[in-house]
């Protein structure tokens, strides 16, 4: 299936058999945001693909961010701020009446732009989410989910002798990828990374495009990033935001080599940004 955008915007995006296996996770439809009387978002309508890296690319202030923060409502705690039309997650209207806004974005996780890990220690960063959600039966059960998501994240064999050691006291990158683990350990469904390599060093930013890589197999993943070359390394899919509106969207490499839009291509080739 291919992500949807404005009928007044043509694509032609290639629909392979891997697309077709991966049915939307997540789908935005004639979405409008608005903080008081500014309109940050103008007719959103993207579909977004199972166990797939979908990048949110833009110039600053285009609304990237403000359409990540509508996917697990973090909007709602923003004074002023109102969300129009439909966003669904596996068919279910996110905002609909009697929806468990906890619940919801224990499903869909979040990673921001400067890690920000908990003033615990290694250990319980990681086993936060399954204790407050009440994920694990007894303590072995916990260790277990703890010590899975250090691994899964990266950073297991790294702090593995000091999980007593404050998670504060890790390196930017062993901090971010710290945050991963964090959010996965819950077992989320999507993972919204908003910018997360931006306050990284270029070797720690390696390490967690390596690992983005790796838990596109068992999550679906939307990024927003300032980085082209990051989103054409780690992207299958790409959509490009401007001034509000979703300008152009579908298979990174076709965004980034044929685009169709000539705001695309102006962005893309450094005339704007």
């Amino acid at each position: 299936m291919e992500i949807s955008i404005h009928t007044e915007v043509p694509t032609t995006a290639r629909i392979d058999e891997q697309t077709l296996s991966q049915p939307h996770k997540v789908s935005a439809q004639g979405v409008n945001v608005y903080y008081g009387d500014k309109q940050a978002l103008k007719n959103i309508n993207l579909d977004i693909a199972s166990n797939m890296v979908t990048a949110l690319i833009g110039p600053s202030g285009c609304g990237k961010s403000t359409f990540l923060r509508c996917l697990n409502r973090m909007n709602d705690v923003v004074d002023g701020c109102r969300v129009e039309g439909l966003i669904t997650l596996d068919g279910e209207d996110i905002y609909g009446r009697g929806v468990d806004v906890v619940h919801l974005r224990a499903r869909v996780g979040m990673v921001f732009q400067k890690p920000n890990p908990f003033p615990k220690s290694i250990y319980d960063n990681v086993a936060y989410g399954p204790r407050i959600h009440g994920l694990a039966a007894d303590r072995g059960a916990l260790d277990d989910m703890v010590l899975h998501s250090l691994e899964r994240a990266g950073l297991i064999d790294e702090v593995r002798d000091r999980l007593d050691a404050p998670g504060t006291g890790l390196s930017g990158g062993q901090q971010q990828r710290l945050c991963i683990a964090r959010a996965i350990a819950v077992e989320p469904e999507v993972i919204l990374m908003d910018e997360p390599c931006s306050a990284l060093d270029p070797i720690a930013t390696a390490k967690i495009e390596e690992l983005i890589d790796d838990l596109k197999q068992n999550f679906t993943i939307i990024m927003v990033t300032h980085s082209m070359q990051q989103a054409a390394r780690v992207s299958q899919k790409t959509a490009f935001f401007h001034l509000g509106e979703l300008v152009e969207q579908g298979d990174t490499t076709d965004i980034f080599t044929k685009p169709e839009d000539e705001r695309t291509q102006a962005y893309v080739t450094g005339r704007i940004g």
